[in-house]
């Protein structure tokens, strides 16, 4: 076996399958992180201190304990439906019930443990509003750990049949795709509604049809290309939310293409390298998307100027290596693809060819 082989094996004998106690110790690191994040306004802060901030920190953790852990563990339940509007409205009545629980108990604890002054105690939007905005933020990071740990529990199984077969090996290249794009995309939401954006529900929604496809749907060898470019226009939909430029993106498609079966998230490394290196300060369309579908064969396309002096490392896609997106290749579609990737100019191109016969 040879050496990058073994300290990969070596990497899965120690942190997976992930005990309890690892478990825990994630949890116990995150809510000390948010602890400290609260005190060092003590270290940091020339202004005197409110009289009642060690009963905010005290209290505002208790309740983001609350909203964390209730997002946490229904999160298995919230994606596990096919109709994704389903699952889009169970998560909004899940934030929206958080909210509604957090108010009245928060506007008791100041009214009837602390005892603050009436005058101090006037239930306005802008109190339900930061609630809600604790809601969300805090769900973000129950979504976050919830992915890692089951990224961490679910590689073992993987990881089982790793150097046994090529199957194995497909399985784990595949899997390398879902995490990565999934914390890229949760970074972007989390970025939304930090600045309040008015785009940050949207994007949620955009999210939650995202999440279901790469964490559910796209576990099998082969799904139908429908569901492939849904997929897809939702990415880009979600990534037109962030940059705000109008059409700043432009995705065709051509050809019949029902019936067609394609190997899962295979086109979105490309995609994803477009927009993250892609120059944003461009005539539009700033990044440009082609689907052909002829009567034998696929045809992909994109296109992406890039920004000035950059130079984009060609062996890295969104943080997925190119070797593997070209080993996946090579195992899905052995003899049957072709795959070009060049720099124009002030242009990058990726042209990917599918025989599909």
């Amino acid at each position: 076996m040879h050496k990058a082989g073994i300290i990969r094996n070596l990497a899965f004998e120690i942190l997976l399958p992930m005990k309890t106690k690892y478990k825990i110790l994630v949890h116990v690191i995150y809510w000390v992180y948010i602890i400290t994040q609260g005190l060092s306004t003590l270290l940091i802060s020339k202004v005197p201190i409110d009289p009642y901030y060690y009963q905010d920190i005290f209290w505002t953790t208790f309740l983001n304990m609350f909203s964390f852990y209730t997002i946490y563990f229904c999160l298995p339940y919230l994606f596990k439906y096919k109709n994704k509007f389903v699952s889009i409205l169970l998560s909004l009545l899940l934030i929206a019930l958080s909210t509604g629980i957090r108010l009245p108990i928060d506007y008791a604890f100041w009214k009837y443990i602390i005892v603050l002054p009436e005058k101090d105690l006037v239930m306005q939007s802008s109190w339900a509003w930061n609630e809600f905005r604790l809601v969300v933020i805090t769900g973000i990071y129950a979504v976050l750990i919830n992915f890692t740990i089951r990224l961490f529990e679910t590689q073992k199984l993987k990881a089982d049949m790793v150097n046994q077969n090529q199957a194995s090996e497909l399985s784990l290249l595949r899997s390398q795709l879902n995490p990565h794009f999934l914390f890229n995309t949760l970074n972007n939401i989390y970025s939304l509604v930090c600045k309040k954006s008015d785009n940050a529900s949207e994007a949620v929604m955009k999210l939650s049809s995202i999440m279901r496809y790469a964490l559910y749907d796209s576990n099998t060898d082969k799904v139908l290309l429908e569901k492939e470019i849904d997929f897809l226009k939702s990415f880009i939909e979600l990534q037109q939310i962030r940059l705000k430029t109008e059409n700043f993106s432009e995705f065709s498609i051509s050809g019949n293409i029902e019936g067609i079966m394609v190997a899962p998230m295979l086109f979105i490394p490309f995609v994803e390298n477009a927009f993250k290196h892609g120059s944003k300060k461009v005539i539009s369309p700033g990044v440009k998307i082609e689907l052909n579908i002829l009567k034998d064969k696929i045809n992909f396309e994109v296109m992406n100027f890039l920004r000035k002096n950059d130079q984009i490392n060609k062996d890295s896609f969104g943080g997925i290596g190119l070797q593997n997106i070209k080993r996946r290749l090579e195992l899905v579609y052995k003899d049957k693809h072709k795959l070009e990737i060049e720099k124009k100019d002030d242009r990058y191109f990726v042209k990917l060819e599918i025989d599909i016969k």
